[in-house]
């Protein structure tokens, strides 16, 4: 996700987004700026949570977010690196 999207507690909500979906995967932030997240889990749970993601929290301001499909890790739980 790209926008103001660091030091607004995004990571956070997402992991709390992503314990109320029952989707696995992660968010971090990257040294540019962007927030990166992996989700797996049931299509429609996915498509739910990428749809959170393309908002965020109140707090973030999300211009433009890039999407791409990748290969099921088979994570458990959402955590945040």
């Amino acid at each position: 996700m790209h926008g103001s999207v660091q030091g607004v507690g995004f990571r956070m909500a997402a992991a709390a987004e992503a314990r109320r979906l029952g989707v696995a995967g992660s968010a971090r932030n990257r040294f540019d700026g962007t927030v990166e997240a992996e989700v797996e889990g049931e299509p429609d749970a996915v498509a739910e949570m990428a749809a959170w993601l393309a908002h965020g929290p109140p707090a973030a301001r999300v211009e433009h977010v890039d999407a791409d499909d990748i290969d099921p890790r088979d994570e458990r739980g959402f955590r945040i690196a």
